[in-house]
C-alpha cells in the first residue's frame, strides 16, 4: 500500500485541459493565427504549446508576450464561467485521506490555482499545493514531483503520482516514482507506454492505493 499521493492538478482534479487551450486558440485569432489542436497535443510534453507554434509562424517576442497577457486573461474568463467540475473528485479523496496523505503539484499558476479553488473544497484534503512559482523547472523536469517527495518526507517507493498526461508521467518517471494515467479525452491521444496504471475515472485510484500488495 502506498502512504503518499502526489496529484497533477489540471486535468485530474478540475477539468481545465481543454480551456487553457482555447484560451491561446482566442488569443491567437486576435492576431490572425489559428493554433493548430493536434500540433499544441504534440508539443505538450515538451512543455510548449501554443508559443511554439506561434514563434514558428514567425511571431515576433514583444507580440508572444502581449499574446500571453490576453491568454491569461480568457482563460481567467473560461474558470469562472465554464463547467470544470470532474465527477466523484471529492468522494475519491475522502476516502483516500483517511489511509494516506495527499498533496498537489501542478504547473499552474498560483494566481490561476486560487482562482479554481475559491468555492471548492479539494485543498483541504491536501498537505501542501506546489503551483508553478514553487519550482525552477517545469515538467517533463523531475524537478516538481522531487520537490514534492521532499516536501512530504517520502520516499519514492512509497509514493503514487496521478496524471493525465505524457509531460506529467514523464516528469514522474525521470522522478523514479510510479505514475497513475487517468482518463482525460482531451490528452488520451498521448503516449502513456511508461504509466504503472491506466483509470478510467479517479475512482479506479482507490484499489490501486489501497492495494496491500
Amino acid at each position: 500500500m502506498k502512504k503518499y499521493v502526489l496529484f497533477d492538478h489540471d486535468g485530474v482534479l478540475v477539468d481545465t485541459e481543454l480551456w487553457y487551450f482555447r484560451a491561446g486558440e482566442r488569443a491567437l485569432a486576435d492576431i490572425g493565427m489559428t493554433l493548430d489542436r493536434e500540433q499544441y497535443l504534440r508539443d505538450m510534453p515538451e512543455g510548449k504549446a501554443t508559443w511554439a507554434q506561434a514563434r514558428a509562424a514567425g511571431v515576433d517576442e514583444p507580440t508572444i508576450d502581449r499574446v500571453r497577457v490576453a491568454r491569461d486573461a480568457y482563460y481567467q474568463e473560461y474558470l469562472r464561467t465554464e463547467a470544470i467540475e470532474i465527477d466523484g473528485v471529492a468522494d475519491v479523496l475522502t476516502e483516500l485521506s483517511k489511509h494516506v496523505r495527499m498533496a498537489i503539484v501542478t504547473t499552474s499558476k498560483g494566481v490561476d490555482f486560487e482562482l479554481i479553488h475559491e468555492q471548492r473544497q479539494i485543498r483541504r484534503f491536501m498537505d501542501f499545493v506546489l503551483v508553478r512559482e514553487d519550482y525552477r523547472l517545469a515538467k517533463p523536469h523531475p524537478e516538481p514531483y522531487l520537490t514534492g517527495l521532499k516536501r512530504l518526507g517520502a520516499t519514492k517507493e512509497q509514493t503514487l503520482v496521478v496524471e493525465d498526461s505524457s509531460r506529467g508521467l514523464r516528469s514522474a518517471v525521470a522522478a523514479g516514482i510510479d505514475c497513475v494515467i487517468v482518463h482525460n479525452a482531451f490528452t488520451e491521444g498521448q503516449d502513456f507506454s511508461q504509466a504503472a496504471h491506466r483509470i478510467d475515472t479517479l475512482a479506479g485510484l482507490k484499489d490501486i492505493v489501497l492495494d496491500p500488495g
